[in-house]
């Protein structure tokens, strides 16, 4: 009797929920997810010490080639076309003008960001067929004495504006980078404004590749109701910095959403799959809600993201974040009242122009900021052009 009553107790205690779900969880979180997302960049199982270094390696390796590509393309339509005057567009007025703003990487120089972005735009421009998506101008912000030969060599694709003798003397006498930089990108705001007069404006860095449905995305966004008043909306959010796991509000709902959605469609499978011997409650639900998110976060949501690229439609949009503004999207003339902003700022470290910007969206009456998921842009600058460099870039 005594050896029967502990093998009923054995196995009464491994069928119960509660073990269940142990070993659902030791399978999961022990075993399935590190076998599947250890090669993937932006999921917490990625091993940085074993794949980061081939990653990046590769990854420059690539960018350089491309680089390479792009520079003989534009080598070679360069000589079979006429310079461009930047006035001709003067009386456009274009639905969207495209602002990409450059200077000269110190290091880097020969991956042509610019030139890679360059080639992009205009083979989405000729997929855009006799009505053109956009104008495309280059802001370039270069005040040294070294000329920016990438520039120079779009001149003839793409009108190029740049600052006077007198502007680029005192660009040059600013210290802090920072402010510069600011002061690079107004100078470009306005300049782009005064030029074309343009309904809607994309500011682009120089490093910021757009990717194949960039301009149907554009007009997406553009097209809905949110658009009319906001100040700006971002097109780029760093994918490490996409995670659940974030101050973002709108993402823990997100988050909480997800799982009580992937639990809910679990327990009707449940349900269905075993009607005699599955008998639901709330701490089912419970569980298999934290279990999602777990896996959900665990997994990378950058990667729950790119489900959204199916269709222009399902990109989310949302308050904007306070990183980075590798594209920006100004609806309107948005592009002017952003530039009367900064004009009354100064940056510095620790307070750069995307934290200024987020902090006029949220401190001003009447303005709104947006962020749009997934990115509609790849940033390919492993160099910047404004800070110091590692000795090898890494992706993360």
């Amino acid at each position: 009797m005594p050896r029967w009553g502990t093998c009923t107790g054995k196995h009464f205690r491994w069928s119960s929920p509660v073990a269940q779900g142990l070993v659902l969880c030791v399978l999961t979180f022990g075993g399935i997810l590190p076998i599947c997302c250890h090669r993937l960049l932006y999921s917490h199982y990625f091993l940085k010490s074993v794949y980061l270094d081939s990653l990046s390696e590769a990854s420059l390796q690539k960018s350089h080639a491309k680089g390479q590509e792009a520079l003989h393309f534009w080598e070679s339509a360069a000589s079979t076309k006429s310079l461009k005057d930047p006035l001709e567009t003067d009386a456009k007025k274009p639905d969207l003008l495209i602002t990409i703003v450059t200077s000269i990487r110190t290091e880097g120089r020969d991956y042509h960001y610019l030139l890679q972005v360059a080639q992009q735009l205009k083979s989405l421009l000729k997929a855009c067929g006799d009505t053109p998506c956009a104008e495309v101008m280059l802001c370039d912000v270069e005040s040294g004495p070294t000329l920016n030969e990438d520039a120079l060599l779009l001149e003839k694709e793409f009108p190029v504006v740049r600052r006077s003798p007198d502007e680029k003397w005192n660009s040059k006498d600013v210290t802090n980078i920072f402010e510069k930089e600011k002061r690079d990108y107004v100078f470009c705001l306005r300049k782009g404004w005064d030029l074309m007069r343009p309904k809607n404006v994309v500011v682009l860095e120089d490093d910021a590749l757009p990717l194949t449905d960039f301009f149907p995305l554009i007009k997406n966004v553009l097209s809905r109701r949110f658009a009319l008043n906001t100040l700006y909306v971002k097109l780029y959010h760093p994918e490490r910095l996409q995670g659940y796991w974030n101050p973002e509000p709108y993402r823990i709902l997100e988050w909480l959403g997800l799982g009580l959605f992937g639990a809910t469609i679990l327990l009707l499978l449940l349900s269905h799959c075993t009607p005699l011997s599955f008998t639901f409650s709330p701490l089912h639900l419970l569980f298999l809600t934290l279990y999602i998110m777990a896996v959900s976060e665990l997994a990378g949501r950058h990667y729950l993201l790119e489900i959204r690229r199916l269709s222009p439609q399902l990109y989310a949009v949302s308050p904007a974040t306070e990183c980075c503004t590798p594209a920006m999207l100004y609806p309107g003339n948005a592009s002017i009242r952003v530039a009367q902003y900064l004009d009354q700022a100064v940056c510095a470290r620790g307070n750069a122009k995307d934290m200024v910007l987020y902090k006029i969206a949220r401190s001003t009456p009447g303005e709104k900021a947006h962020s749009v998921e997934p990115n509609i842009i790849k940033h390919i600058g492993a160099y910047s052009s404004i800070r110091t460099n590692p000795l090898l870039p890494r992706l993360i």
